[in-house]
């Protein structure tokens, strides 16, 4: 098995420097970087095994998004927001000392992502975006606020499993060994006792504000300008019964921009995991076949 090695970088906010975590797989002079950046209250861990089974051919780095798992919370809740994530990760890679990367992004993790390759002269060379696209739907965003702002605390490592499973549901049907990964990797045990998930309840604060600046409710987020500046090969790979990306705004990602490919992942939603070799053989092959 591969060593999976831990690591820190300062990153810096309007209300100062922060250390953003980051976890890293494989040789550490491989030139072939690929970048796996998670999901809303997720963190780098959730991709452990897509990392193990591609160190080998890549050095992967799994960064935890600053209020996220190992990384500072910021003194401003305000700044959580992709501009910040965006630039966090500018200076991940100036740590990491390379000129290109391949880049898989799961939901915020792909809109951060969207926001790097959309820019001149990005050190993007390929990007993969989970079930995330230029259209964030309103349900799946009214879905999420339910539970952002208000994380509850747990008496027992089994009651936060049984907790996760409900709110993560639509990650599919994993494996025991898969919820127990998926839910060690984002809790804590705080001075009370009790256990915790690993996120900033702050991160809501700018989530709720960006909804509710859509000016109506019901309505999406539109970011297809952002995609439409996207030059390098993309590949989005939708969960069957995803909220948050439909079939149509697939199909249109595949007639502008970058015209990305698709691979639509049957039995999940939001958002396919990479923790089963299928799963992991639709980021091989794309990054491969180029």
């Amino acid at each position: 098995m591969t060593a999976m090695r831990q690591s820190f970088v300062k990153c810096l906010s309007p209300a100062g420097f922060h250390r953003m975590a980051y976890v890293e797989w494989g040789d550490p002079h491989n030139p072939r970087v690929l970048i796996c950046v998670h999901g809303l209250t997720r963190c780098g861990r959730d991709f452990d095994y897509l990392a193990q089974a591609l160190a080998g051919a890549y050095r992967v780095v799994c960064p935890d998004v600053v209020g996220r798992g190992q990384s500072d919370w910021l003194r401003e809740p305000l700044h959580y927001g992709i501009p910040q994530y965006a630039a966090d990760m500018v200076a991940l890679l100036a740590r990491l000392d390379v000129e290109t990367v391949d880049w898989l992004g799961t939901s915020m993790g792909g809109m951060i992502g969207m926001a790097l390759a959309a820019q001149a002269e990005t050190p993007i060379r390929r990007l993969i975006l989970n079930d995330v696209g230029p259209v964030i739907a309103a349900g799946a965003l009214a879905r999420i606020s339910t539970y952002l702002a208000t994380p509850p605390d747990f008496a027992t490592i089994e009651e936060a499993e049984h907790y996760i499973r409900l709110i993560a549901a639509p990650f599919g049907n994993l494996t025991d060994g898969q919820w127990r990964h998926l839910t060690e990797r984002v809790v804590k045990t705080g001075s009370n006792g009790r256990i915790a998930l690993r996120y900033d309840p702050g991160i809501a604060a700018p989530f709720n504000a960006a909804v509710a600046a859509q000016g109506e409710v019901g309505k999406d987020v539109d970011l297809w300008p952002l995609y439409d500046a996207i030059r390098c090969p993309t590949l989005v790979v939708r969960g069957e019964t995803s909220d948050l990306l439909s079939r149509q705004t697939v199909a249109a990602m595949g007639e502008r921009g970058p015209r990305a490919r698709s691979v639509e992942i049957p039995g999940v939603g939001h958002a396919p995991m990479f923790m089963d070799d299928a799963q992991v053989a639709v980021v091989r092959e794309f990054l491969q076949c180029l």
